[in-house]
């Protein structure tokens, strides 16, 4: 006797041997246990993937099949479906054409959820096929940049204390105070993104305006991930939330404004954010970079650097006088190398001082000034009030010029030690672009001691799994035949809830640590090239940033696809 079935899809599929009678029973069962629908069972099976489920849907009912991802959401007709209906029965609209409205769904056989927007809506309701997965998407993202989503954080209770500086109420202008920027669903809404975002691990919060849509994106570990999509009319009350609690203009969206905001996790933990807006197109984009003040105390054990870098390092912070430099691309965790040897060198019989713009991360101890360029307070000034100021170590946050180069080469060679950062691409082109800014070689080789060049690589997950790797291909991205002895496997990433599914969580750093030797000195006063310096430095042993990127490798730290794409040979 022949089973019955209650979906039409189940029997189209039995009929064309795609699924035995016993399984398609099953799946129904369990879709009506569960209360979900046979695609959707199906699926989560994984006896076929969502677009083969579409395309068989579309023939076996008749109904168009469309790739949902092609059309910009923010164009449909979302307002006509309301949310909540629109997540019970996972059907979204598409367009509305005279009296009919074309709606998306993976289950054609919901006819109920049909009938229900037919009656909401008053129009005739045409279905169109899409892929099951991307149709979850799309009514997740929907419903996110709803008002109904976005005002539902006035109800929730976010256990976090904002700390506003400085009696920040009484500099605001008149509009300030207005219910506008006092609104309970913005404050509640920035809030937990602040929130979302350190518990992510993020290093900064992007708040992006566009002309349709607004998005907010967070950097985690090097890469930016969208996190959420507010109602587009939020955007001006957002931007001016935010610059209240920095203690920026509010009134001001013409010009570039820079504050910063401390948030208080508890009583002995805070998080300083540093605030930068930036007028758009479609209104003010504004970032957030977290300064974690405790990531200066990690230790130098915690920065990722071999035993042998680390000593190397370790000797030369020891020095009494000498310059130190660290260099890498934006984002490549200089700061936190420079302070992570500042904390180190802090105790109460030396005396340091530092010039930053900004100063990102607060030490105590330290005598930290910020650079403002408009009223005169550059690195040069900066620089000469120091050593009038009885200084043992001396950090500049970055040598830009020839003056403050010159100042911080005169301090190196005067009994100080001198810490700075250089944008360059690795240890030895560091050397030339000194030349090049107009420094004599006799100053470069009696001063800079130690060069590091450095990059942040993600941190493979503890989900990682051993992944084969042609030979060739190891070969071709620099290791030797010597290290393919055998002993150990490449890793790669998986994904897991840990990570939440991008394979990676953290980041370790890949140094290049050059001490400068005599004979680098020679080279230097003879006006070598980089070229010269890096062949002198492998014969000195010094690993470049990809050989110590491939020890990582082998380690099982990263990724080899991770390796070749942040150092890029």
């Amino acid at each position: 006797m022949a089973i019955q079935f209650n979906s039409s899809l189940a029997r189209a599929l039995v009929q064309q041997n795609k699924l035995s009678e016993s399984e398609a029973k099953a799946f129904e069962l369990s879709a009506s246990s569960g209360g979900g629908s046979f695609i959707s069972e199906l699926i989560k099976s994984g006896r076929i993937d969502p677009l083969e489920a579409a395309m068989f849907a579309s023939q076996t009912f008749g109904y168009p099949l469309l790739d949902i991802n092609a059309i910009a959401r923010e164009t449909l007709p979302a307002s006509l479906i309301d949310v909540k209906l629109m997540q019970k029965h996972r059907i979204a609209a598409l367009y509305k054409r005279g009296n009919r409205l074309f709606v998306a769904t993976s289950n054609p056989e919901n006819l109920q959820g049909l009938d229900e927007i037919k009656f909401k809506t008053g129009l005739a309701i045409e279905p169109v096929i899409v892929e099951d997965d991307k149709l979850t998407a799309f009514i997740q993202k929907t419903a996110e940049s709803s008002p109904e989503t976005f005002n539902k954080f006035a109800e929730e209770e976010i256990d976090l204390n904002l700390e506003f500086i400085d009696e920040v109420a009484k500099t605001l202008q008149p509009e300030a105070s207005s219910a506008e920027i006092e609104d309970a669903p913005i404050v509640k809404f920035i809030q937990k993104t602040l929130l979302d975002a350190i518990n992510a691990g993020a290093s900064d919060i992007h708040f992006e305006p566009y002309e349709k849509f607004y998005r907010i994106r967070y950097r985690i570990d090097g890469m930016l991930y969208e996190v959420a999509q507010p109602p587009i009319f939020v955007k001006e009350k957002l931007a001016s939330r935010l610059k209240v609690i920095s203690r920026l203009d509010i009134s001001e969206r013409r010009i570039p404004q820079d504050g910063r905001l401390k948030l208080a996790l508890s009583e002995t933990h805070a998080i300083d954010f540093r605030i930068s807006t930036l007028p758009t197109l479609f209104g003010e984009k504004i970032v957030m970079r977290i300064l974690d003040p405790s990531s200066a105390k990690l230790g130098i054990e915690a920065l990722g650097y071999e035993p042998d870098q680390k000593v190397q390092m370790l000797e030369a912070i020891g020095r009494p006088y000498g310059m130190i430099l660290v260099t890498g691309p934006t984002g490549s965790g200089k700061t936190v190398s420079l302070y992570t040897c500042l904390n180190l060198l802090n105790q109460p019989g030396i005396n340091i001082s530092t010039a930053e713009d900004p100063a990102e991360i607060n030490l105590p101890g330290v005598n930290q000034v910020n650079i403002n360029e408009r009223v005169g307070l550059t690195f040069a000034v900066a620089l000469k009030a120091f050593l009038r100021q009885d200084p043992d170590v001396l950090m500049v946050g970055e040598i830009r010029d020839l003056e403050t180069a010159d100042i911080a080469v005169k301090a190196a060679q005067t009994g100080h030690l001198v810490l700075s950062t250089l944008h360059t691409n690795d240890a030895p082109s560091t050397l030339t672009r000194l030349q090049n800014m107009g420094m004599a070689p006799f100053n470069i080789a009696s001063s800079v001691i130690l060069i590091t060049a450095q990059r942040l690589a993600r941190r493979l997950c503890s989900c990682k799994a051993e992944k084969d790797i042609p030979m060739e291909a190891l070969l071709d991205a620099g290791f030797s035949s010597e290290d393919l002895d055998g002993s150990w496997k490449p890793y790669g990433p998986v994904g897991c809830d840990i990570c939440q599914g991008r394979g990676y969580k953290g980041r370790v750093g890949i140094y290049q640590v050059m001490p400068i030797s005599e004979e680098m000195s020679r080279i230097i006063l003879n006006q070598g090239s980089s070229t010269e310096i890096a062949e002198q430095a492998k014969r000195e042993g010094v690993r470049d940033l990809r050989q110590s990127g491939l020890l990582k490798v082998k380690q099982g730290l990263t990724s080899l696809e991770e390796i070749e794409a942040i150092t890029n040979m």
